[in-house]
């Protein structure tokens, strides 16, 4: 992201609660004023990314609310990085964005951007405490390694579309007494390739791509949360006639473990102790992110007492810290006794006082600090 953490709606020039037609508008008018190819200023790059990067987030319902409730330290929560584009083609840009080019007519007809493609990927809570890796399969369309991508025969020749003459689109002018009005539209003949093609390659038959499944290494970084996405750019379906490729999106699922709750970078468990250990004080085995430990707690220990392990939880995904673990204490009362058992409780309820059962002065304080 932007090292200069400018506010989104003012690069737009829009209002927060802007339309997305309006911030759609008011991006296409800033992309063609800042491109570096039209604007001589020295910062014209710098200020053309930016607004690319506003507009990735303000277009998106859901990144939009993130920015507009945490910032862009929500963004990099949640795992937003911006694409990076090739500025040689600005109408590239406006095709990924848009579906369309920038003046109506492309430059260079039928270069079309890969579209992305999605894969799943299951972890373990404790792998996303310390980060892992994944081999994941991809699906996608490459380029056809007979004809080059091309979509001809080797060896044949490509000729310009007799209907649009190479340009992949179709202007019809229409007089009003209102004046011309100009409408395009795609090819029908070429489809908007602007080619004719006499003998379609024999593997790819003419489409210039072919499936192939890829296997991808994929670092999923510590600290991530259920459902979050992983963004692997340029590695989607192959762009047509050598337009960018796609990016591949890997959304990672975090398996519940019964052991722990999370809550943001913290995370809960209990622990049992019997009204013995409770009442005598005990050592007991607890379970960690980063396994298990000896947890001494002290005699007279309170149901509901929380003892809290500091940066025992989850690393932040973007930035410094790590998350505590929580431990609760569960109090276990017994259900079935015998007659001696009852008998022995009985003797010990007639030799308590309200000594046996005084809470110390600080207990209350204590628990509030613990969820502080």
């Amino acid at each position: 992201m932007s090292t200069t953490e400018h506010d989104y709606y003012e690069l737009l020039g829009v209002s927060r609660n802007a339309a997305p037609d309006e911030i759609k508008r008011a991006f296409r008018k800033l992309a063609r004023e800042l491109h570096p190819d039209v604007s001589g200023e020295p910062d014209a790059e710098l200020r053309f990314r930016e607004v690319v990067e506003a507009y990735e987030v303000l277009s998106n319902t859901e990144r939009r609310e993130l920015y507009d409730r945490f910032g862009h330290s929500g963004l990099r929560s949640g795992g937003f990085q911006p694409t990076t584009f090739d500025l040689g083609d600005l109408s590239d840009l406006f095709s990924a964005f848009f579906g369309d080019d920038l003046f109506g007519v492309s430059g260079r007809a039928g270069r079309v951007r890969g579209a992305d493609t999605a894969a799943v990927v299951e972890i373990e809570l404790a792998e996303a405490a310390t980060g892992t890796k994944r081999e994941v399969p991809f699906r996608v369309a490459v380029g056809c390694p007979r004809c080059g991508g091309d979509g001809a025969e080797p060896g044949t020749s490509i000729s310009a579309c007799p209907t649009c003459g190479g340009s992949g689109r179709l202007r019809e002018v229409s007089r009003s007494v209102f004046g011309e009005f100009v409408r395009t539209q795609t090819c029908s003949t070429c489809s908007g390739s602007g080619r004719r093609i006499e003998h379609p390659c024999e593997e790819c038959h003419g489409a210039g791509r072919v499936l192939d499944e890829r296997t991808l290494e994929v670092d999923i970084p510590a600290g991530i949360h259920d459902g979050q996405r992983i963004r692997l750019g340029g590695e989607g379906h192959a762009g047509v006639l050598g337009a960018r490729a796609g990016d591949a999106y890997l959304e990672v699922r975090v398996r519940p473990d019964e052991r722990f709750v999370r809550e943001g970078d913290d995370v809960y468990c209990t622990v049992d102790l019997t009204v013995v250990q409770a009442a005598l004080g005990a050592s007991v085995t607890v379970p960690t992110l980063q396994g298990d430990i000896e947890l001494a707690f002290e005699p007279g220990t309170q149901p509901g007492e929380v003892r809290v392990l500091r940066g025992r939880g989850f690393p932040a995904l973007r930035g410094f810290g790590r998350g505590d673990q929580r431990v609760l204490v569960n109090v276990l009362v017994p259900r079935r006794l015998t007659e001696e058992q009852r008998t022995l409780l009985e003797e010990f309820e007639r030799m308590s006082t309200d000594e046996t059962y005084r809470a110390d002065e600080g207990f209350f304080e204590k628990l509030k600090s613990a969820f502080r």
